[in-house]
């Protein structure tokens, strides 16, 4: 196994970062989605209903404050808080992915989301965090 050759998940991360997810086959045809969102569940099936999905959520170029990828039996897990502006409002999101791989494609991905959290709502997290 080679360090340095791109895996199906650094694809996924690197689209998240650029807003491409259109641009993104890091997907097998047959992928499952579990997202967990706030106050809701949802499953997609297939990589164009994955990729389509994750177009909505990654729409704006965005950074990661926080990145932790942890190798398990099959594919990853994956714990970011990412940063992005949208419509010059700053945000924040923490995600989880646990991301299973199969011939060189994620094949399921279980995410846990936090939610999508703008300028106003960081402030007060901040506040009662130090409160």
């Amino acid at each position: 196994m080679f360090d340095d050759v791109p895996t199906p998940i650094d694809d996924f991360l690197a689209s998240i970062l650029a807003a491409d997810m259109g641009g993104c086959r890091a997907w097998g045809e047959s992928v499952s989605l579990d997202a967990t969102v706030p106050n809701w569940r949802f499953s997609r099936f297939g990589a164009e209903a994955v990729r389509q999905e994750y177009q909505r959520w990654f729409a704006h170029p965005a950074k990661f404050e926080a990145l932790r990828r942890l190798p398990i039996d099959g594919g990853e897990v994956v714990e970011y808080t990412i940063n992005w502006e949208e419509d010059g409002v700053p945000h924040s999101g923490h995600h989880l992915h646990v991301l299973c791989v199969a011939d060189n494609m994620i094949v399921a991905d279980t995410v846990m989301c936090g939610g999508r959290w703008p300028a106003s709502l960081l402030a007060d997290m901040e506040a009662a965090h130090h409160g």
